[in-house]
């Protein structure tokens, strides 16, 4: 593939965009009378967050092997996919193509600044329809792999990295629960390929919001250019800083999640009322049921509250992996429940 050229695929307000200047960009010294940002003085949480996140990407680079001018932080991923569709594609012109069932806010977000969407299904075997694919006309593309809500890792990616001419988005966000390789190891050869994780999963920082996107030097320009100057607070940064600076309790939790998934599917299975586990690389089963609604409000009403996907796969609910005891009290209340229907 010929070297991406922005200009190529990016709005032309956004190529003529000048970003705006914070304090914090003109200086970027740690010691000093600071009297540039119009803060407050006095208390603990009085200062602008460092907006280029310097010390959380130099902390991502050395885990993932990385450059720091491949790393974008965002206010979880949410917010990396909103800039995608405000740098490359212009309101009621352009289209993206999603392949549902998968992650709800890739269309939303599309709805959300007037962009076209093109909705190609998985096939039956939840893997992308790549011929169909190929033969529409689209500037962006969001697959997530592993996929939410069916698990599993998607094995046509690498054709549709090769023939795709727009912005292909891979979602790892559950790719530390695969054994599968991440698409990161890819970017070097793609650079027109996105490839977006998160704090939120096997990081266990779903409530401080900080996702990544990863990418070629010109895209992360882009990104930093449009986004918000402080769009990640110092608390946030500071909760990500923790987690990476602890890796032993990170592999510890990510091997209690892996080893209970196991069991989980193991005596799912064992149940009448299950009539499919589909396989998952991810931290969570999709598990086809007799009566989807029926199960789900039966949980609810003992407070154990899974995910009814019966409305984008039929009979079907998605249950997170939890604790072991979490997870024993869920099978438990299968079990009364297909003892006593």
């Amino acid at each position: 593939m010929k070297r991406f050229d922005p200009e190529t695929l990016v709005r032309p307000n956004i190529l003529a965009l000048q970003p705006y200047s914070s304090a914090r960009d003109e200086f970027t010294g740690d010691e000093g009378i600071f009297l540039d940002a119009n803060e407050n003085p006095f208390g603990e949480r009085n200062r602008y967050p460092d907006p280029h996140q310097r010390l959380l990407k130099k902390a991502l680079s050395e885990r993932k092997q990385v450059p720091v001018e491949n790393i974008f932080i965002g206010n979880g991923s949410d917010e990396a996919i909103d800039l995608i569709y405000r740098i490359f594609c212009e309101p009621q012109q352009d289209r993206v193509i999603i392949c549902p069932p998968t992650y709800g806010m890739y269309e939303v977000s599309a709805n959300i600044n007037n962009i076209e969407v093109i909705r190609i299904p998985l096939n039956d075997q939840f893997e992308l329809d790549i011929d169909k694919i190929l033969s529409f006309q689209a500037q962006c593309i969001f697959v997530c792999s592993p996929n939410n809500p069916t698990g599993n890792t998607l094995q046509n990616v690498e054709r549709l990295l090769r023939e795709f001419r727009g912005i292909i988005i891979i979602d790892e966000a559950y790719i530390d629960f695969s054994s599968g390789s991440s698409f990161l190891e890819k970017l070097p050869d793609y650079p027109n390929l996105i490839v977006m994780q998160t704090f939120s999963k096997a990081w266990g920082l779903a409530g401080a919001r900080v996702g990544v996107a990863y990418a070629s030097t010109d895209i992360i320009a882009l990104m930093d250019k449009t986004k918000p100057p402080y769009n990640v607070s110092a608390l946030n940064q500071e909760e990500a800083l923790k987690a990476l600076s602890n890796p032993l309790e990170f592999e510890r939790q990510l091997s209690v999640i892996l080893e209970q998934r196991t069991l989980l599917e193991k005596e799912l299975k064992e149940l009448s009322l299950v009539h499919h586990v589909y396989p998952s690389d991810a931290n969570f089963l999709l598990v086809e049921v007799t009566d989807a609604n029926k199960i789900y409000q039966h949980l609810v009403n003992k407070k154990v509250i899974i995910r009814n996907r019966n409305s984008v796969v039929r009979n079907c609910l998605r249950i997170t992996v939890g604790t072991p005891e979490e997870n024993r009290t869920l099978l438990d209340e299968l079990e009364k429940m297909e003892r006593y229907k």
